[in-house]
């Protein structure tokens, strides 16, 4: 029997234009399981589909750099593992030369952070559901009690997103995690900042067996958590190689694939 079920937001939960369906709402709810999103986004971008479900467990944001708990006196931290400030900086400094038409954003707890404005920021804006800050990064950085959480990167170009991943590569970054979460966005956040890790905190926390655990993903940075369940279940719109990470398919996320895998697999 399942007794907590873990879910990517993005090309999971949610469609090709960032909304979750009645049909996936509902079933979720009927299911009565416990249920957390684990999504690279941050708590705020997070936070409307966490009302829309009425969700009261632990939810892992930033691909495991914060576990939030949304109670009835605001958000509640329970765990955070933000990227050193000094490795924020150096990478930036490192890069701001090398960034081409990329655009480098910064995110706090509730902050996103960004020094120029372009369509693609926009469009993040609009299906995120947060606004992001004009900042000057070199005052920005100067800020010793700055928290940062996750340092992204987009670009629409494939052989910039191949030169960007060279840069990062040769800056032998030590305890971060660097990951291209999908084809247009490469991420980093601190080692710990893992979904696998948020699953683990949540399953000690509730005492679950591998086996009451069942987890719904698409993209590379969810395999770490479809490895940590005992009932991995891979949409049918998984990035390559994906797929070999599920016990199950389900439909793709512009079709129910949540609420059908839980009908399908989880009833």
């Amino acid at each position: 029997m399942i007794k907590h079920i873990f879910s990517d937001m993005d090309g999971t939960l949610l469609d090709d234009e960032c909304r979750i369906s009645e049909k996936n709402i509902s079933v979720i709810k009927q299911s009565q399981i416990p249920f957390t999103l684990v999504s690279a986004r941050s708590p705020v971008q997070m936070s409307e589909i966490v009302d829309t479900l009425g969700l009261d467990e632990p939810q892992i944001a930033f691909n495991g750099g914060v576990i939030f708990q949304e109670t009835q006196n605001g958000r509640r931290i329970l765990q955070e593992n933000v990227v050193p400030l000094e490795d924020v900086r150096h990478i930036w400094q490192v890069l701001v030369n090398n960034l081409g038409s990329v655009n480098l954003s910064l995110f706090g707890a509730s902050d996103w952070y960004v020094e120029k404005m372009d369509k693609y920021v926009e469009k993040e804006a609009k299906y995120g559901g947060q606004a992001p800050t004009m900042v000057d990064f070199v005052s920005l950085l100067k800020q010793p009690d700055l928290k940062i959480y996750k340092i992204m990167m987009i670009t629409p170009d494939v052989s910039e997103m191949k030169t960007l991943n060279e840069k990062v590569s040769q800056l032998h970054l030590q305890g971060l995690n660097v990951l291209q979460s999908s084809e247009t966005y490469l991420e980093i956040t601190n080692q710990k900042a893992q979904k696998s890790l948020g699953v683990q905190y949540i399953q000690q926390l509730e005492h679950l067996e591998q086996s009451d655990m069942a987890a719904f993903g698409d993209g590379y940075n969810d395999v770490s958590m479809l490895e940590e369940v005992g009932t991995p279940i891979v949409m049918e719109n998984a990035l390559p190689g994906v797929k070999d990470y599920g016990k199950y398919l389900t439909l793709d996320n512009n079709h129910d694939g949540v609420a059908y895998g839980i009908e399908k697999y989880l009833s």
